[in-house]
């Protein structure tokens, strides 16, 4: 007998016609080091079951986190409370499955056997290291070691049973550099699953040169330049740009995309596609509602090819699910697996040298105050560089950038080749704008 047995046969006695367990194991490490010291370790484990059923035609849920007979019990008898007073008419599903998986295996077990040490001791390398990059660092804030590992496994009584593990690790580094009055600081991170691939040294140089390379910043004049946007913050714009794509927000009324499908939208340099089945960490072969998922164009040469559907979206609109339904907490969502804003064939240095005199950006802030997500229109605080004479010049600080999000991404007249991807499954590089506009004195 099953372990989970239980729970089938007791929705079944308590006349649930169809039910589904959802199982998501996660094992999280952290530590961080301030002044080589360790300020903080935490080893966590967690289980969460989410359960579902639909009874009279009426969709219930429950959760608990952990398991055993009574939690079972448990989980059937808050289903069928559930079912007695949710009144969402939206059409629900337990997914049969489909007719064919493409089954990604990415879970690196050599990760676990690093030992513990050997995650301690390249943080007190990386701290080290930069320390004495240069002499304005003035603080190492700090180093951390993130590490997640998950299961998760979908069985249902439609006879579908599907199990995937994914695993990650990261090195975080923060620094503070002053020159004169002048204080700045900076940040980045390298994660992967397979722990030989570490660069120490190539990371901390990258934080610290990044640090050190902003001061003597000053504004510019105010007045609208072509740029070229850094990766770090086409990703940040691209996130909110595919957020729109979510079928749920164009029923709702509440996309830029609504009714623009096999439409332009975008520049023709722009294609944007999700890769679940991408041999990386973010691969995932089936979504959470057991439909199998597939590499797609979501933009491709700025033509919009599909929004992003889960089951009850997709029936809505009579199409198929995309396989892209993800939960967000106790509800079913909707989100790209891998987004991956296609490259060009140019450098970051071709890309300056085009633009010839304009302006760097390479951070962003305050975006989820910044953007107006109904017209796309931000206002965003911004650090970067001049652009003279097709040459990365002098830093910028104090400036703020603003715009429509969608005539940025129509103003793209040339998509670097330097791809970036960042642990929220998001990669993207560099983009030539002809025009944004930037506050400064």
């Amino acid at each position: 007998m099953g372990k989970y047995d239980s729970f089938f046969k007791l929705a079944k006695e308590a006349g649930i016609e169809q039910a589904e367990l959802y199982l998501a194991e996660s094992r999280s490490l952290s530590i961080s080091l301030f002044h080589g010291e360790i300020d903080n370790y935490s080893d966590n484990n967690g289980y969460t079951i989410l359960a579902r059923g639909m009874i009279n035609g009426k969709f219930g849920a429950a959760s608990c986190d952990v398991w055993n007979k009574e939690k079972a019990q448990y989980l059937v008898k808050e289903i069928v409370n559930n079912a007695g007073v949710i009144e969402n008419e939206d059409p629900m599903f337990i997914f049969e499955g489909s007719e064919k998986y493409k089954k990604v295996n990415t879970y690196n077990p050599e990760l676990g056997k690093v030992s513990i040490e050997t995650k301690i001791e390249k943080l007190h390398e990386l701290e080290t290291k930069l320390r004495a990059f240069d002499k304005r660092i003035v603080e190492v804030a700090s180093v951390e070691y993130e590490e997640s590992e998950s299961k998760i496994t979908l069985i249902n009584t439609k006879g579908l049973k599907l199990a995937q593990r994914s695993n990650f690790y990261a090195y975080i580094g923060q620094v503070v550099a002053r020159e004169g009055q002048q204080t700045k600081s900076g940040y980045d991170y390298y994660f992967d699953n397979d722990f030989s691939k570490l660069d120490i040294d190539k990371l901390a140089a990258k934080i610290g040169k990044d640090t050190v390379d902003q001061l003597g910043g000053e504004p510019c004049n105010t007045a609208n330049y072509k740029a070229v946007l850094a990766p770090s913050v086409v990703k940040s714009l691209l996130s909110f740009l595919v957020g729109h794509c979510d079928a749920e927000e164009v029923q709702k009324q509440s996309s830029l995309f609504i009714g623009k499908l096999g439409q332009k939208v975008l520049s023709k340099k722009i294609t944007i596609e999700d890769r679940p089945l991408e041999r990386n960490v973010f691969a995932r072969w089936f979504d959470d509602e057991g439909v199998a998922t597939y590499n797609k164009a979501i933009f491709k040469n700025g033509v919009l090819q599909t929004y992003l559907y889960n089951l009850t979206t997709a029936a809505k609109d009579g199409v198929k699910s995309t396989g892209n339904g993800y939960r967000a907490g106790g509800k079913m969502g909707t989100s790209s697996t891998y987004c991956v804003l296609k490259p060009g064939k140019k450098s970051q240095e071709e890309l300056f040298k085009e633009v010839g005199e304009g302006v760097y950006i390479t951070d962003v802030s305050g975006l989820h105050a910044g953007m107006n997500p109904q017209s796309g229109n931000f206002s965003l605080q911004s650090t970067g560089y001049l652009i003279k004479n097709g040459k990365r010049d002098r830093p910028l600080d104090i400036i703020t950038v603003g715009g429509n999000l969608l005539q940025l991404f129509n103003d793209v007249l040339e998509v670097g080749s330097d791809l970036e991807s960042s642990p929220n499954g998001v990669a993207a590089p560099s983009l030539l704008i002809k025009n944004i506009a930037v506050s400064g004195k």
